[in-house]
């Protein structure tokens, strides 16, 4: 199942984030299928980024502003009148959240609270996706994934704001949208959850995939502080095809797809991060040295793994990459970059193959 080209040609479409990895991702996407797309995000919070290299701000119109600043968030979203919403501004770095924990909580919740806020000022908007993350869920670092009625919650402060957005989105969702009690807005609204996903153009600090890349292509070693930590790994264009796919339901039938949605990969995509750096390590080509970091780091969560079973049953969605098939599309896209490839090219050739695979029978 890949985004109906048809319900996206020429659909208004409001991204928040959208300089970030995955949002840039997104917006290259949509552009791709012909919609009109407006984005609302600071400057992208790296350099080298997929947002620079692959040229996303040539497809599509972007405000610089911050997702805490209420008037100017509404005045973008009334000025453009989307009829479709995603809000992927965030601080995304666990270790980050320990640092500006404030910062964190402020970007995460009010900027979650904001953004409905703003949507309620518009009423062409039919439907909103608010991406949150896997590590809303209150971990018992359980073996079996989580499923999206369990517990929110979150030990550390990156953790905790997201399932505060949660809380904000279902509070807001029952308040004020979609012919609840007390609402008048007819937007559908719906809470994405994924985990760690991988991909060409991401240059974030402190997540591993980045690490690597830079530790391969300067010949360093890279130091891992939880080698035997276990994640829901998967390529990027997996839950941001979800979220298209989840997107285009809303519009369509509303409150049936509203609440909060789990976009799992594969069953292999369960690995150690000290298996996805020796097997990234060996499709870039060569074998990083590693060493373990043993100082004093914030608490991260031993393990955690989300149940896609609802999302398959009910939206008809699942992952269709393989681990070692996302590995290597995260490979070749930075081996093209290094050799100063045309990394808008490659991308949108890399969401072709992807579309491609989906309209496979077998897919």
């Amino acid at each position: 199942m890949k985004p109906n080209v048809n319900f996206w040609k020429d659909r208004r479409v409001f991204i928040t984030g959208h300089s970030g990895f995955k949002g840039s991702w997104l917006s290259m996407w949509l552009q791709h299928l012909s919609a009109k797309v407006h984005g609302y995000s600071l400057p992208p919070p790296t350099s080298p980024s997929l947002c620079e290299a692959a040229r996303v701000h040539e497809g599509m119109t972007a405000a610089a502003a911050d997702i805490r600043d209420l008037d100017a968030l509404t005045r973008e979203i009334v000025n453009f009148s989307p009829e479709i919403v995603f809000h992927l501004a965030a601080q995304a770095i666990v270790r980050e959240s320990y640092a500006n924990p404030v910062e964190t909580m402020g970007i995460n919740i009010m900027g979650t609270a904001n953004l409905l806020e703003s949507v309620r000022k518009c009423p062409e908007i039919r439907a909103v996706v608010v991406v949150t993350s896997d590590k809303c869920y209150a971990n018992n670092n359980w073996a079996w994934g989580y499923r999206e009625s369990d517990t929110l919650g979150g030990k550390d402060p990156y953790s905790s704001s997201k399932g505060c957005a949660e809380f904000v989105a279902a509070a807001f969702r029952h308040s004020f949208f979609n012919g609840n009690p007390g609402g008048s807005h007819k937007a559908a609204i719906a809470t994405a959850r994924a985990g760690n996903v991988i991909g060409g153009g991401d240059w974030a600090k402190d997540r591993i995939v980045p690490d690597c890349i830079r530790a391969f292509y300067s010949g360093r070693t890279v130091r891992l502080r939880n080698p035997n930590a276990i994640r829901p790994w998967q390529h990027v264009l997996e839950p941001v095809c979800g979220y298209m796919k989840l997107a285009e339901r809303l519009a369509e039938r509303g409150k049936e797809f509203e609440g909060g949605w789990n976009f799992a990969p594969k069953k292999d995509g369960a690995k150690t991060v000290q298996w996805i750096v020796e097997r990234l390590s060996s499709n870039l080509g060569g074998s990083n040295s590693i060493e373990f970091d043993t100082g004093e780091n914030p608490e991260e969560e031993a393990c955690i793994v989300l149940d896609g079973s609802k999302t398959s049953r009910l939206l008809g969605f699942d992952s269709i990459l393989t681990i070692d098939r996302a590995l290597n599309m995260t490979a070749e896209w930075y081996s093209q970059y290094h050799a100063a490839g045309d990394m808008k090219g490659v991308t949108v050739s890399q969401i072709e193959a992807y579309e491609q695979m989906r309209s496979e029978p077998n897919e």
